[in-house]
């Protein structure tokens, strides 16, 4: 009896041990299993700098490729038939209006203006004996010494005199201009173009290629396209009612040569197509521009810039932005700072901005620093900087 007493206060000892230790792993188990620390990862944080979207005037800039010429492009051709006897220029020669450039052999015009001439002489004898008769015939008509039809008679041979001196002379000054064609002039001032005809060569009225191409460049146009979505935001931006009224209240445009580099002078577009091309859906527009120095030449290719001025318009810095599969968005702070993806309609690009046509409102916020660590809806510690602040 006593060692059966002895024996049972062991035995409680264990088993109290063992619920105990079942507790701890219990509790154990039960914090192993708690989602506070992935809750706090989860709902983490990210500190970035917020902007506020507003409204400004603004001026933006597009390029159109375009094709230059001279302001008179003229394809010198010959008037007569013959041999080139002088060529007086070079190809790439300034010439002034009127000087000699061409000389064809002038010997078979010499003849022919002599032979018209030599005519002339003869049909003016001819008339000259005609009036002789009449003034003969008409006193004996007044004296009843003949009959009056002879007086007539002579009178219709002196008109058919006059004709032939008339004829003659017509002859003669068609004989001159052939004889003044020979000597090839420039009909405006400027530069030469290619020679492909030399010294000795057979020329002529009916020949295909002309002689040379002289262009008259102290003024070039650049013929430039516009699609008929800018050729409407275009019309839309300047004031006036017609086109033409449009025209006169458009700023200088500037052109941008082959080498990306500007033109020292600025130009005006002083011309709009009647009409837009069927195959293309463009309308044609032409700017003048002064060219002094000679610089530009016809064939030049370069890019028209036209400015447009967009008032109220909202501006987004590049550097806010992503760009996914040629689309652009931007991070756009909700409530409770949660961040969303917002895609962009981006209407133009002024200096490293872009113009927002839609997507945003003036007023909204978007982030503008740490883009790569955000995520969509994920939370942020937003930080508002202004522009001045972004300078810096």
């Amino acid at each position: 009896m006593k060692e059966k007493h002895t024996m049972k206060p062991t035995y409680q000892v264990s088993l109290t041990s063992v619920i105990a230790s079942i507790a701890i792993l219990l509790l154990l188990f039960v914090c192993s299993c708690s989602p506070g620390s992935g809750q706090q990862q989860a709902t983490a944080e990210t500190p970035a700098q917020v902007i506020t979207i507003d409204t400004t005037t603004t001026l933006t800039y597009k390029d159109y490729p375009g094709m230059l010429e001279g302001r008179v492009n003229v394809e010198i051709r010959p008037q007569v038939d013959g041999y080139l006897e002088n060529v007086f220029v070079d190809e790439g020669a300034y010439v002034e209006k009127g000087q000699a450039l061409f000389r064809i052999n002038q010997l078979p015009y010499i003849e022919q203006l002599n032979q018209a001439q030599a005519n002339l002489n003869a049909a003016e004898a001819a008339l000259l004996n005609a009036q002789l008769e009449v003034e003969k015939i008409t006193p004996l008509v007044q004296n009843k010494v003949v009959s009056e039809i002879q007086l007539k008679t002579v009178q219709a041979a002196q008109q058919v005199a006059k004709a032939h001196v008339a004829q003659a002379k017509a002859a003669v000054a068609s004989a001159q201009i052939n004889l003044d064609f020979t000597t090839i002039k420039a009909p405006v001032s400027g530069y030469i173009g290619r020679l492909p005809k030399k010294t000795g060569s057979l020329v002529g009225r009916a020949d295909p290629q002309p002689l040379t191409l002289l262009s008259d460049v102290h003024e070039v146009y650049a013929y430039f396209a516009m699609g008929e979505t800018d050729f409407i935001r275009f019309k839309a931006a300047y004031p006036g009612l017609s086109l033409q009224e449009k025209i006169s209240q458009l700023p200088p445009v500037s052109l941008v040569l082959a080498d990306n580099n500007l033109y020292g002078h600025q130009g005006k577009i002083d011309m709009i197509d009647g009409q837009f091309d069927k195959h293309t859906g463009a309308i044609t527009l032409r700017a003048s521009f002064a060219n002094p120095q000679g610089l530009l030449r016809s064939g030049n290719t370069g890019k028209v810039r036209l400015g447009q001025v967009h008032r109220s318009a909202l501006v987004v810095p590049q550097e806010a932005t992503v760009e996914i599969q040629d689309k652009v968005f931007v991070y756009a702070v909700r409530d409770s700072n949660k961040v969303y993806k917002q895609p962009l309609t981006i209407i133009g690009k002024s200096g490293t901005s872009y113009l927002v046509g839609e997507g945003l409102k003036a007023g909204e916020r978007i982030v503008f620093s740490n883009l790569d660590h955000l995520q969509e809806g994920g939370k942020i510690i937003p930080k508002t900087v202004t522009a001045d602040n972004r300078k810096k």
